[in-house]
Parts: structure tokens; C-alpha cells; sequence
């Protein structure tokens, strides 16, 4: 059986982005779980505001192909203006049910204030749009300037919380990617 292969998508283009930190180490537990992990970084993606008629525009193509590789995804956003960054959404915008469809994704949010529930709302909605299996654990941060300090973690729980996510989408995206036959049978 092959290994199982796990994309975040960090929808902050931040350079000092508490998401990327925080997706880090959702990876980081992915890949104590047997996880081969890759970021998607939309900072290193050439992907204009999504026009239906120009489906393949600037590295759309590269993005699929990223995302088809995966057995599961973890979707990271810090909250703007009560939703999902504008760079994630276009990002998800050149997807579809090739690149979703029946893959377990992870949620996390961070937010400057208040908790992130309206950016996971969200989230799960598009994942549920996509055909994707969004899972009931996920990650919102709240004052994240009090669990991430210069680009460390600082918090035990959040740490905790984070690491079980990468956990849970290895854990799901292995069960789902199995062939029927590896699936094992009652006796």
C-alpha cells in the first residue's frame, strides 16, 4: 500500500502568517502519523481572480494537480472580515469534485480576536459543496498573537489540538484511500 499523501492550502500570504505556523505543525503530526506531507503556499501561485472562462489561468493546472495527488487536505485561513481570506477562495475556486470528492479535509482558522466560528461556517460549506468530507474535529485559534510568538508555538493546548488534526485527516485520508481489498473483512 502506498503512502498516504496529505496537501494543506495556506490562504494567508502573510510572510510572518500564524496559519502557516499553525499548518506547520498540523503537518508535522501528519508526518509522525506516516503522513508524506506538502504545503501549498498561494504566495508561490500565480492564480488571478477566478473567471469561469479562463479556468486554466496562471497555475490553476499546477493547483489541481496538487490537490488530485492528495488522499486528504487541510484548509488553513485566518479570519477576514467575518470569512475565509480572499487568496483561499480563489484557490478553491479552481477546484472542483476532481480535487474534493470524498477526500477527508481538516479545518483551521486563526483570528487576531474573537473566536473564528463564521471562517469555519465557512469553510465546512464549501467542503460540503465540493462533495469533500469535512471532519468534526477542527481548529479555531482566537487571539493568536497570545499562542503564536515569533513564529513559535507558545500554547500547549493549541499545540494539542493542532497535532490531533493532522492526526485525524492521516487517520481518515488512510481509511479512505484504501483499496477495496485492503479494506480487512469480518470474520
Amino acid at each position: 500500500m502506498r503512502e498516504t499523501q496529505l496537501v494543506a492550502i495556506c490562504g494567508s500570504l502573510r510572510g510572518d502568517s500564524a496559519t502557516r505556523v499553525a499548518l506547520a505543525h498540523t503537518l508535522a503530526a501528519a508526518e509522525e502519523a506516516q503522513a508524506q506531507t506538502t504545503m501549498v503556499d498561494l504566495r508561490e501561485y500565480d492564480l488571478p481572480m477566478y473567471d469561469g472562462d479562463a479556468k486554466d489561468a496562471g497555475d490553476a493546472r499546477a493547483l489541481r494537480r496538487e490537490m488530485r495527488a492528495a488522499d486528504g487536505i487541510v484548509l488553513g485561513t485566518p479570519i477576514y472580515h467575518g470569512s475565509i481570506a480572499s487568496p483561499l477562495k480563489t484557490a478553491l475556486d479552481y477546484c472542483g469534485f476532481e480535487e474534493f470528492e470524498d477526500k477527508p479535509v481538516g479545518l483551521l482558522t486563526v483570528a487576531g480576536g474573537r473566536f473564528p466560528t463564521p471562517s469555519l461556517l465557512h469553510l465546512r460549506t464549501i467542503c460540503v459543496w465540493l462533495r469533500a468530507v469535512p471532519l468534526s474535529h477542527q481548529v479555531g485559534i482566537p487571539n493568536v498573537s497570545n499562542v503564536i510568538e515569533d513564529g513559535r508555538l507558545t500554547d500547549e493546548d493549541t499545540r494539542q489540538r493542532i497535532e490531533k488534526l493532522g492526526r485525524k485527516v492521516t487517520e481518515y485520508a488512510t481509511l479512505l484511500a484504501r483499496e477495496p481489498t485492503d479494506v480487512p473483512t469480518p470474520e
